[in-house]
């Protein structure tokens, strides 16, 4: 036979288990208790956040982030790009290799069955899967979609593990530098599409990096971890960078100098014609070749009118493994002000918001007779640039787009009248008009008004005893106030009109 203090602890179990079922958890209280010592009872919270390093969107925050992806779309299938979509796990030997030391990034997923998968990184990896599986000779294609990273999450810098990509990249064997500064412009299309303010592109070559860090005595085998230690001058100074090279790295002092002699200077066509009379520079093949390439670049560059944008910046090293050639980067340039949160002050530090670059040998990574494919591209960070639209838009609340995109608010403030709103409601939506009603059988008139001006539905279409004898509907402006009495028979006609002009 159990005991009381036996069935009091079984209590509390039963007890705990019902809270984890119900948003208050409560306790059980026992009648007696002839145990000396105390009895311990657990109460389990249920906790209603989401994982540290993902969010959830409320109506009026995914509007404004369709809004961003409508432009970004729009953009991309101007310039002749189509959609395809890839599986958010691959293969882990398919990621692996690819990353370099960001490679401890990818989230590794439970055996399921005798194959090692991982949740996917980004898009360039299973793009490039994708294309050698399907021995596509060229494709012209974006993708938007989630990836994952075990990174440490910084939300107010637009930093998670889950966020989405959009991706643009042409594949195929064409002229050189011509898809490379198609690019370039339709970041810059993007960027100057959305209200983000000023924005710099970043560009430089792999190949030119290379070369520099032949010429100055770089082993070869240094080259990726030295160009890593690179990558990070855009957030160290110079002599953090250095002091990295050499104490971690393990390179030689005189070396990460004359490193820093190159890797510090940005400019334009100018300094790219500067570094071609370095002798020093030019012996190196790589260093030449990735010169004039990033001169031929930039004349493309401002015959497409983007050469203003465009800075030629040998600092920028673009971490992973797989590029090959140019590389870029766009980053806002908006004063402090223009990129602070309403509400708290808090700055809102995004980084890149774009960036991508060539990588010719990667697709020829998944082909079994190891064909190559060429193929540039580039990566939009939408969380970070959704975090700067938002921003934007608590101070503009009139330009920030609806989240009910309702355009007529069938209403009425008489009693007995749902069918009629039923009957207004069908015959808007035959006609592809957004239309709703409230569901109620007879709701307060002012109480249709104030949620049309809260959702900023711009039309109400009133209907009482008056309109019904005199076979009309009420039109109701939701911001000015004015009203007319339409016919019935003319009411569509006349709805359809008023939202063409608008």
């Amino acid at each position: 036979m159990a005991s009381n203090e036996d069935s009091h602890q079984v209590s509390a179990r039963e007890s705990s288990k019902a809270a984890l079922k119900t948003p208050k958890a409560s306790v059980h209280t026992p009648t007696q208790n002839n145990s000396a010592f105390p009895v311990v009872y657990l109460v389990y919270v249920r906790r209603c956040l989401p994982v540290q390093g993902t969010r959830d969107y409320h109506p009026d925050q995914m509007a404004v982030r369709e809004q961003v992806f409508d432009v970004i779309k729009s953009c991309f299938k101007r310039h002749g790009a189509v959609t395809i979509d890839t599986p958010v796990f691959e293969l882990k030997e398919t990621l692996l290799g690819k990353y370099g030391e960001d490679s401890k990034l990818i989230y590794d997923l439970a055996d399921q069955g005798g194959e090692q998968l991982s949740l996917r990184y980004d898009l360039t990896v299973p793009f490039a899967r994708y294309v050698a599986m399907n021995k596509l000779k060229n494709i012209k294609r974006y993708h938007i979609a989630r990836v994952y990273r075990r990174d440490n999450p910084a939300m107010t810098k637009g930093r998670y593990r889950e966020f989405y990509q959009c991706d643009f990249d042409i594949a195929g064997d064409y002229d050189p530098l011509l898809p490379d500064a198609e690019c370039v412009k339709i970041m810059t299309e993007i960027l100057t599409d959305l209200p983000l303010g000023d924005f710099v592109v970043k560009i430089n070559h792999r190949r030119l990096l290379d070369g520099i860090f032949a010429a100055c005595g770089v082993p070869h085998e240094k080259f990726r971890p030295v160009c890593s230690a690179v990558d990070k001058l855009d957030k160290l100074e110079w002599k953090d960078v250095r002091k990295e090279m050499v104490d971690v790295k393990g390179l030689d002092g005189t070396a990460a100098d004359r490193i820093g002699h190159y890797v510090q200077r940005r400019g334009s066509r100018e300094l790219v014609e500067e570094l071609l009379q370095d002798d020093c520079l030019t012996s190196q093949p790589a260093a030449k070749q990735g010169l004039e390439e990033m001169r031929e670049l930039l004349k493309y560059c401002e015959v497409f009118g983007v050469l203003d944008k465009v800075v030629f910046d040998i600092s920028l090293a673009r971490g992973l493994d797989y590029y090959t050639g140019i590389i870029y980067e766009a980053l806002l340039t908006g004063s402090p002000e223009e990129m602070s949160a309403v509400k708290t002050g808090e700055t809102i530090g995004v980084g890149s918001v774009v960036g991508g670059g060539r990588y010719d040998e990667l697709v020829g990574m998944f082909d079994p007779n190891n064909k190559p494919v060429p193929c540039v591209g580039f990566s939009v960070g939408i969380e970070r640039i959704f975090s700067v639209v938002e921003t934007k838009y608590q101070s503009q609340l009139s330009s920030k787009p609806r989240a009910v995109e309702t355009d007529v608010l069938v209403a009425s403030g008489q009693q007995n009248l749902l069918s009629e709103r039923m009957k207004i409601c069908n015959e808007l939506w035959a006609n592809k008009i957004k239309a709703e009603m409230f569901h109620r059988l007879n709701p307060k008139l002012l109480n249709q008004f104030q949620y049309c001006e809260e959702q900023r539905i711009p039309y109400i279409a009133i209907i009482g005893q008056e309109e019904l004898t005199q076979g009309s509907v009420k039109l109701r402006e939701t911001f000015t106030r004015k009203e007319v009495l339409i016919a019935r028979e003319n009411f569509i006609a006349e709805v359809q009109r008023r939202l063409a002009e608008n």
